[in-house]
């Protein structure tokens, strides 16, 4: 039972030993509207209220006004955003359920940070391993600990992320699945619970693209 639960996750279309499972990742920029690059409209305007509300909020975190620097956190929005609400359509591969995907992406984020900081702000960074205050006893420690969480945080950001989605995921499966178990006046109960799930699982794919993000802008501040 468990097995045939959690195998709603496995990409299982191979076609010549590639998953093209792994190509609905892309289907996201199906939904940036084309007339974002043609014609203004009521789609375009929406989508720059977005990016603008998200520039004023990442800007804040890195200290820079400039929209170029914000760019990469707020396609980072879109593109996880995008992912998960994919994962809830019928039939369509659930990529941010997978740890191989979103340890991809914060473990190249957070190499990228570690690599910019520690050969542009060595001194920061050294300094950043010890809190101000912290008594000259407490030092060794406070290094190792600082160390050993800044080690792990690509792997919480991938966990975070992917146990959120599984989850609601597998709740919606769980209730799926009972419907031929229960008497039939239990049906319409059941469709009630089903739909305010996917709409708590709407909320959920906003929340967890949107806390990705920030921590990945906090990230970039601490290195800067």
């Amino acid at each position: 039972m468990m097995a045939n639960l959690f195998s709603i996750f496995d990409p299982t279309t191979n076609f010549f030993n590639l998953s093209l499972n792994w190509l609905s990742t892309l289907l996201g920029l199906m939904f940036i509207p084309y007339s974002f690059w043609l014609i203004p409209n009521r789609h375009s305007y929406l989508w720059n209220f977005i990016s603008n509300k998200l520039h004023n909020e990442f800007k804040i975190l890195i200290n820079n006004k400039f929209k170029g620097s914000t760019l990469i956190f707020i396609s980072l929005f879109f593109f996880i955003l995008f992912n998960n609400f994919l994962g809830l359509f019928p039939y369509i591969f659930t990529s941010t359920s997978h740890l191989n995907f979103t340890l991809s992406i914060s473990l190249t984020f957070w190499l990228s940070f570690m690599i910019f900081g520690w050969f542009n702000n060595t001194k920061h960074m050294f300094i950043h391993m010890i809190p101000q205050g912290t008594p000259s006893i407490l030092m060794p420690f406070m290094v190792l600990i600082e160390t050993i969480s800044n080690i792990i945080r690509p792997s919480t950001l991938a966990v975070r992320l992917t146990a959120n989605m599984i989850a609601g995921h597998l709740l919606i499966t769980l209730l799926s699945n009972m419907g031929n178990n229960i008497p039939f006046y239990f049906i319409f109960l059941l469709i009630m619970l089903q739909i305010l799930l996917l709409i708590l699982e709407s909320a959920v794919a906003i929340i967890q693209s949107y806390v990705i993000t920030i921590l990945s802008t906090l990230y970039s501040s601490e290195v800067n």
